[in-house]
């Protein structure tokens, strides 16, 4: 029978593999920060929801995140209900948020509350009869680089209606995405 000889376990150097740990967690912890930064300054922007004119789909001090890269430099187009965030046109400091009813060159009209887009009744699903309201406004050709925009709870909301159209270089922003309350987290509708 042949002796083995019995050698120690290799010793790794404890302090040394539990540095590179740390740093390698530093280095996630940082990157993650910046990916973060770049996206809620240049991509994402949380905002507050106030007031009940969007309701049922958007509720008072809900929190959304509002995408500001996907009307900029051509990345997308704004379209009919698209939930769009702009400077209120009667008072720039301040922000809203409606839904898009009436693109460039659209003829709008309502009757009775009832929405005609170039003389078709629009289909919105998203506004319940109970938040209707019995409004008319005679038809309109929405001008270039403008948009008519109205809010989903049509009897508690401000919108173009009352105060004309919104200029396309005062929408920055699309609502997508419900983070607050927790029970609403999901995508905007």
């Amino acid at each position: 029978m042949e002796d083995h000889p019995v050698l120690p376990p290799p010793s790794h150097p404890p302090d040394s593999s539990r540095g590179l740990r740390a740093l390698s967690l530093l280095r996630d912890i940082a990157v993650s920060i910046v990916l973060a930064v770049v996206l809620i300054v240049f991509i994402y922007q949380p905002v507050k929801v106030e007031g009940t004119s969007m309701m049922p789909g958007l509720t008072d001090q809900e929190r959304i995140f509002i995408n500001k890269y996907t009307y900029k430099l051509g990345a997308g187009s704004i379209a009919r209900e698209d939930l769009v965030v702009f400077h209120f046109p009667l008072d720039p400091s301040q922000s809203y948020i409606k839904r898009v009813i009436g693109l460039p060159g659209d003829y709008v009209e309502i009757r009775d509350g009832t929405v005609y887009v170039n003389s078709k009744v629009l289909d919105e699903p998203y506004v319940p009869e109970e938040y209707r309201d019995h409004m008319s406004m005679a038809k309109e050709v929405v001008p270039v680089d403008h948009y008519f925009v109205l809010g989903d709870h049509r009897s508690s909301s401000n919108d173009s209606r009352s105060w004309g159209f919104v200029e396309r270089k005062e929408i920055y922003g699309k609502a997508v995405f419900v983070y607050w309350p927790p029970d609403k987290i999901g995508p905007v509708r």
